[in-house]
């Protein structure tokens, strides 16, 4: 079965989720879900929303916070750095916008004092090992393949769950029509 973008989706912005069509080969990206935070000519990044990884911050930090937050693996590329995403600008100096009330980094010294003051808010932020890049015009290449389903909206409330492994679904029924049928399929329709 094949999957065909909406027209003018691609190009999408950042801030935009691309959710992997239900059969992707590739193990890195099966039933994902990343936020795209930036999109040009030079090539794209993003963070998969709902991979978790076995490690908490407290983890890989030199400073151990108090919280036991749960990190997510971004994506294939660069596995020994730590990013986050935030809904809090109002707390995190130097954050970059990404729509839809998220925000990407910021000033980290900020972060681990809200940690250890224990005013870090669980359902606001989310941590990443690594992350999803594509070279220029390789996502381009991969949405006309139609390996990704591009959601321009999707809900802070789905973006920030935690240890969700149904955020893919999710994302798929909520934009409706054809997509919601695709968040019923298996894994693996041999089983079917």
């Amino acid at each position: 079965m094949e999957f065909f973008p909406k027209p003018g989706i691609l190009n999408p912005a950042k801030g935009s989720c691309l959710i992997s069509e239900p059969f992707l080969p590739d193990p890195n990206f099966e039933r994902s879900v990343v936020l795209l935070c930036e999109n040009n000519e030079d090539g794209s990044f993003g963070f998969v929303l709902n991979k978790p990884s076995i490690l908490t911050l407290s983890e890989v930090l030199d400073e151990k916070p108090a919280l036991d937050i749960p990190l997510y693996v971004g994506g294939p590329v660069q596995q020994d750095t730590l990013h986050f995403i935030h809904r809090r600008p109002d707390l995190i100096d130097e954050a970059v916008p990404l729509g839809n009330g998220v925000y990407w980094g910021g000033n980290f010294e900020q972060v681990v004092n809200l940690l250890r003051s224990g005013i870090y808010l669980d359902e606001d932020f989310k941590f990443f090992i690594g992350y999803s890049g594509w070279t220029a015009g390789q996502l381009q290449k991969e949405l006309e393949e139609t390996s990704w389903i591009v959601s321009e909206k999707t809900d802070l409330d789905t973006i920030f769950v935690h240890g969700s492994e149904e955020i893919w679904g999710d994302i798929l029924r909520k934009m409706g029509g054809e997509f919601k049928m695709f968040a019923n399929y298996p894994l693996d329709p041999r089983l079917n």
